[in-house]
């Protein structure tokens, strides 16, 4: 049993020291490859260091060869400015030394013209000197001639030039009316016969109706009782519609009819509508009157923008601004001596266009100024300024034809016409006014009219009397033949028409007819 555990023992010896023995020889062959890959390691290393070392000794050297390349090539450069540099200097110079040559030249030129200067302003001053002894003794002279003719035609000297003057004056006078009469018999001769040729055929070849103007409406009423209740408690609702609208409410003795009196209108328009909705819808209070009254204002303004729309497109003016259209339909309740306005700018507009096409003139431009003419009526009572200068305003914002401002600017001659276009507007304005029955006048103004006309006349000297004649449509001067002579009747003609062009607004043609032995007219236009 001891044996053997002892042959155990020392096999198991025998073999932990086999075991211990391949250890050893293992971690010492592990110990070798490690050597070995250290050397391997290290080996490569220094071949890398060393390859690099080539690479960076390479790169070096090209590095300093391209740096001395460029060196070389900055140098090259540098040199080539510097006589590129060099030659433009020597260029300079020679061009100043040429310019200081021609500068020694010109101030040698100066300094001769500056002594031929002195010389000649020396011989001036004396001239000066000379001239003014000689006037001097011009004017002793001058002053002895005077006193020898004062005393030998015993006149002053005032007195032989008022002499002069009268005798001069005369003459002018003789030979100005002369050359009045001379253009006014050729002007005739040449445009009378054309121009009744081209009005004729213009007015032939246009129709139009005459609108009379009316300040009142009559409103049918279905009974007598219906003005009561138009008047309401109290007067309530007559208040409230008169208050509303603008507008008077008539309620006389006529049976089953009110009058709407007002010199507005478009108000009075609204009235009218108001009222006969009112009357035949029955239900009148004030609210109601209030309600009708604003939808009829809407009512009413779309009416006159298509009453505009519709005379825009009449007269061909389709490119008109829509704002312009709006207000040029506001001249369809608008009347001028009993004509409707918004007829009358389509009368002239249609006019112009015919005249303009018998001239060979721009018709549709022509039809275009003449339908604007009027344009300034439409506001007349909204804002300050005569209708013309409201036009032509209006034409100016809304960038018109500089032709067609000056044809609204100048068709009453408040300022003068630069166009052909812009003097038929205005004979075209003229034509529509004056036609018969085209227009009708108050009392009124009629006599404030005739009595301006007479007034205009009778004041100027030599003036007897005078007379408005033919519906202010001709004044008749009678003067005194012991102080007007046959050749001033025709420049008093033409002074007293240039006074009533200047001094009153009328209607069409006035003619002036001066009467002593002879007759001498001439007429406002």
């Amino acid at each position: 049993m001891s044996d053997a555990l002892s042959i155990v023992l020392l096999v198991l010896v025998i073999v932990l020291a086999v075991a211990f023995v391949a250890l050893l020889l293992r971690s010492h062959s592990t110990l070798l490859k490690n050597q070995q890959a250290v050397e391997d390691a290290e080996n490569k290393a220094n071949e890398l260091v060393a390859s690099a070392k080539r690479e960076t000794d390479s790169i070096k050297k090209e590095a300093d060869l391209s740096i001395k390349e460029s060196k070389r090539q900055q140098r090259d450069e540098i040199e080539a400015e510097f006589k590129e540099e060099r030659k433009e200097l020597k260029d300079t110079e020679k061009r100043l030394a040429q310019r200081e040559e021609q500068l020694d030249r010109k101030d040698d030129l100066l300094t001769r013209k500056e002594q031929s200067l002195d010389s000649k302003e020396t011989n001036l001053q004396k001239k000066t000197d000379t001239m003014n002894h000689r006037e001097a003794e011009l004017s002793k002279i001058e002053e002895k001639k005077h006193a020898e003719l004062e005393r030998v035609a015993q006149l002053s000297k005032d007195d032989a030039k008022n002499i002069i003057l009268t005798e001069t004056r005369d003459g002018l006078t003789h030979e100005m009316a002369g050359m009045i009469r001379t253009a006014e018999e050729k002007a005739n001769r040449e445009a009378d016969t054309k121009a009744k040729n081209i009005i004729s055929l213009a007015v032939q070849r246009l129709s139009s109706d005459s609108i009379a103007e009316q300040t009142v409406t009559v409103v049918a009423l279905p009974d007598e009782g219906m003005k009561g209740r138009i008047i309401g408690r109290e007067g309530r609702n007559i208040r409230t519609f008169e208050g509303l609208t603008g507008v008077d409410v008539i309620i006389d003795d006529t049976p089953e009819a009110v009058v709407l009196s007002g010199f507005d209108p478009i108000r009075r328009e609204i009235a009218r509508m108001t009222l006969e909705q009112l009357v035949k819808d029955g239900r009148i209070h004030p609210a109601r009157i209030e309600e009708l009254v604003a939808k009829n204002r809407k009512e009413i303004d779309r009416k006159i923008r298509e009453y505009g729309e519709a005379a825009a497109f009449e007269v061909g003016a389709h490119t008109l601004h829509p704002d312009l259209m709006k207000i040029m339909g506001r001249l369809h309740f608008r009347t001028s001596y009993g004509q409707n306005v918004l007829d009358h700018s389509i009368e002239v507009a249609n006019l112009a266009g015919l005249l303009a096409g018998e001239i060979g003139e721009n018709v549709t431009l022509a039809k275009r100024a003449g339908f604007l003419h009027d344009i300034g009526k439409a506001l007349d009572h909204e804002v300050e300024g005569s209708h013309v200068e409201i036009g032509t305003e209006l034409a100016r914002k809304y960038k018109e034809n500089p032709i067609v401002i000056n044809a609204i600017a100048s068709h009453h001659n408040d300022t003068e016409p630069n166009s052909v276009i812009a003097v038929l507007v205005a004979a075209a304005d003229a034509l529509s006014a004056a036609r018969p029955g085209a227009r009708r006048e108050s009392v009124e103004n009629y006599i404030k009219r005739l009595q301006n006309l007479e007034e205009i006349s009778n004041s100027f000297n030599g003036v007897k009397t005078a007379y408005a004649l033919q519906a202010g449509r001709e004044v008749r001067v009678m003067v005194q033949p012991d102080k007007i002579s046959d050749d001033k009747i025709v420049v008093l003609a033409h002074d007293i028409k240039t006074r009533i062009e200047n001094e009153m607004d009328y209607p069409g043609n006035i003619k002036v007819t001066v009467i002593r032995e002879m007759r001498a007219s001439d007429t406002a236009k």
